[in-house]
C-alpha cells in the first residue's frame, strides 16, 4: 500500500477529517482540550493529573512484518502542546507518537512520547524553524523507529523502542495512523500531505536511510 488510501482508515468518534486524494492529503482541526496522554503524575495520589484519551484520530490497522509511515506534518499552531502527530496504538494503554508540537517557550518542537502500559514517557528532540517537518515511523522486526527530516529524504533519528512486554495479542491489535492535539488550547488545523505507507523495510536504524 502506498500512498493514501482513505477507505481503509477509520475517523474517531466526532473528528471531522477532510481527505484530498489527488493531493494525497489530510487535515483537520484538533478538539479543544484534547490530547492523548498519561501523565506520570497519575501514579501521585492528589496530583489532579488524569490520563487523557480523546484527541482526533484517523487509524488503519498496522500493515504485517516491516513498514513505514511518512508524511509532512503542517500545524497553525496557537497555544502551548498544540501538535499533528503519527500515532502508534494497540489500546488506550499501549501506543506511541511522534509529534510536531508547540513548546511552552513558542517554539515548534519534534517531540516522541512512548506508552508501554503504565505511564507516559515523552522526550523533546529538536526545535524546527518553521510550520512544517516530515515524520516517520518505521517497523523493523519488533523494534519501532521514529525519525524527522528538515531537507528531503536526510532523516534524523528521534528514537527507537519496542513492546517486548506486552502481550503478542495487544501487539497484533495494533494500529498507525495520524492524530491532532490541543491539550491547553481551542483547537488547532493539522494538515498531513505526501503521505506513504508501505511494506518497505528500514536498512539503517540510526541514520534512516
Amino acid at each position: 500500500m502506498y500512498g493514501l488510501v482513505p477507505e481503509v482508515f477509520f475517523a474517531s468518534q466526532g473528528s471531522k477529517w477532510s481527505v484530498d486524494e489527488q493531493r494525497n492529503s489530510l487535515a483537520v482541526t484538533a478538539h479543544p482540550v484534547s490530547d492523548i496522554y498519561i501523565d506520570p503524575a497519575c501514579n501521585v495520589v492528589g496530583s489532579g493529573a488524569a490520563p487523557r484519551h480523546d484527541a482526533a484520530t484517523f487509524m488503519t490497522p498496522a500493515p504485517g512484518g516491516d513498514f513505514q509511515l511518512s508524511a509532512t506534518v503542517n500545524v497553525e499552531f496557537g497555544d502551548t502542546f498544540d501538535a499533528g502527530v503519527l500515532l502508534l496504538r494497540a489500546s488506550e494503554k499501549v501506543w506511541a507518537k511522534l509529534c510536531f508540537e508547540y513548546s511552552p517557550d513558542g517554539e515548534p518542537m519534534v517531540v516522541s512520547v512512548v506508552n508501554k502500559g503504565k505511564t507516559s514517557d515523552d522526550a523533546n528532540a529538536f526545535v524546527v524553524a518553521g510550520s512544517s517537518v516530515e515524520l516517520r515511523i518505521s517497523r523493523k522486526d519488533n523494534v519501532y523507529s521514529f525519525h524527522a527530516a528538515l531537507e528531503k529524504n536526510r532523516w534524523i533519528f528521534i528514537r527507537a523502542f519496542s513492546f517486548d512486554e506486552i502481550t503478542q495479542t495487544t501487539i497484533d491489535q495494533m494500529t498507525v495512523g495520524f492524530m491532532a492535539q490541543s491539550p491547553n488550547g481551542v483547537g488547532c488545523r493539522v494538515e498531513f500531505c505526501n503521505i506513504s505507507l508501505s511494506n518497505t523495510s528500514l536498512t539503517h536504524l540510526r541514520d534512516g536511510n
